[in-house]
């Protein structure tokens, strides 16, 4: 093929995509004529990309089926104004390449109205520019970077995780008033997740009290290199902002070279049960882990959220291994629910959006939800867990802060419950 004809075909294809784009968009995202893409009278569609498979599917590839057992609850109980809520989950491996090609799928080809909880710092960075330019509700993005946080660049993008640099000041306060004097390292995956969490560590604890800081990427899962130099520096207290995979890797790893630190772990990485799948006969290690999460214990059978998410979770998701990664996806679709019902009947793109905006919702989580026409961040604070005799469980208060200079606080309203049925009412 000459220049002149891939030039040509290059020009075609970018033609199309615009076309389709145009297609998709066009009046009907906004709530002006037309259809709405993915919503009919009787049906709401709208998906995901998720890592099914690859380097950070440990765990993280049961959020999805659990957000899908949820929306199969709802739609037996007559789902959201007549509407049933079909979730298309696309696996995208973790890989940024691959997640455009499926978001472009899903928008462009399967038309969802939504993409809901698409997973990951590296992944999800990559399409928020073509979501936009589509007009498509980007909602709850599964990961903690400030990315998610920006209402005027990204109107139509809201986060879930309470963002890392909240998550730092809150893991970094834990070691200045309970571990003060020890030697504190740091490492973090090489992106916005790395970065942003440790930029609220050295908030709390100052930008040189942080003697050794690593970076991981997860094409290469040796992280001797990274372990072996804290050891060598002496550090006494180790922050992670790791997936889950990482995380045991870099406990493993640390045993195997005689290195005993304490761990602090990021809520994306310190599921315990996750973990200890994955280090099997050496879950041991994980003992006196801390770490931080703003969601019910998925051990905890007296919250009535997990009887709740326990039982939808037996129905609809086969009882699959029950651990904080289901707990986390029928949050994601309790809260999208609320959304959809307080967007009404007459469902488009820019009324769901709005709604999100308006805030004031309430469900599972112990620190408050913050969405408002300038706070697209989510989750506001957390709580300390630590693993004791294998069993992993919530210490001391709630704690919220900013991701700025504010101070940390405790967050002292309670949770509220569910309701009976376990399908949220319009309000």
């Amino acid at each position: 093929m000459t220049r002149t004809a891939r030039r040509g075909l290059a020009l075609a294809t970018a033609i199309t995509l615009l076309v389709a784009s145009a297609a998709c968009t066009g009046d009907d995202g906004g709530g002006g004529g037309g259809t709405v893409p993915g919503v009919t009278d009787t049906e709401i569609v709208v998906g995901t990309h998720m890592p099914l498979t690859g380097p950070a599917s440990a765990g993280y590839s049961k959020i999805a089926p659990a957000t899908k057992a949820y929306f199969d609850h709802v739609n037996a109980n007559g789902g959201v104004h007549g509407r049933k809520i079909t979730y298309k989950i696309m696996d995208d491996g973790y890989n940024p390449a691959n997640t455009q090609q499926v978001v472009r799928q899903l928008v462009l080809q399967d038309k969802v109205f939504a993409i809901l909880n698409g997973l990951g710092t590296p992944t999800h960075t990559g399409v928020l520019d073509f979501l936009k330019s589509n007009r498509v509700p980007d909602l709850f993005v599964a990961s903690g970077s400030r990315s998610w946080d920006q209402p005027d660049r990204y109107p139509g993008t809201f986060g879930f995780n309470p963002d890392y640099t909240v998550e730092g000041k809150i893991l970094a306060q834990h070691v200045k008033t309970s571990l003060p004097g020890r030697k504190v390292c740091f490492l973090g995956q090489d992106d916005d997740f790395g970065r942003d969490s440790l930029v609220g560590v050295e908030k709390v604890l100052g930008a040189g009290a942080v003697a050794a800081k690593q970076t991981y990427v997860t094409s290469n899962t040796n992280v001797a290199p990274q372990i072996g130099a804290f050891k060598a520096a002496g550090c006494q207290v180790v922050i992670l902002a790791t997936v889950p995979g990482f995380t045991a890797l870099a406990v493993g790893t640390a045993a195997r070279l005689n290195f005993k630190p304490q761990w602090l772990v990021s809520n994306v990485g310190g599921d315990h049960p996750t973990l200890a799948k994955q280090l099997g006969a050496a879950a041991g290690l994980l003992e006196g882990m801390v770490g931080a999460n703003y969601l019910p214990m998925q051990n905890d059978a007296a919250d009535p959220w997990i009887q709740l998410f326990t039982k939808v979770n037996k129905e609809y998701n086969g009882d699959a291994p029950f651990d904080g990664n289901t707990v986390y996806g029928m949050a994601v679709g309790y809260l999208f629910v609320q959304v959809l019902l307080a967007a009404g009947k007459d469902l488009t793109r820019e009324a769901v959006t709005e709604a999100v905006r308006k805030g004031g919702y309430q469900g599972p989580g112990l620190a408050p939800l913050r969405y408002s026409d300038t706070d697209h961040s989510g989750y506001g604070g957390q709580r300390l867990t630590r693993v004791s005799g294998g069993t992993q469980a919530y210490f001391g208060p709630t704690y919220e802060t900013d991701e700025g200079d504010g101070p940390v606080r405790e967050h002292t309203a309670p949770p509220v419950t569910p309701p009976a049925n376990g399908v949220p009412t319009a309000s």
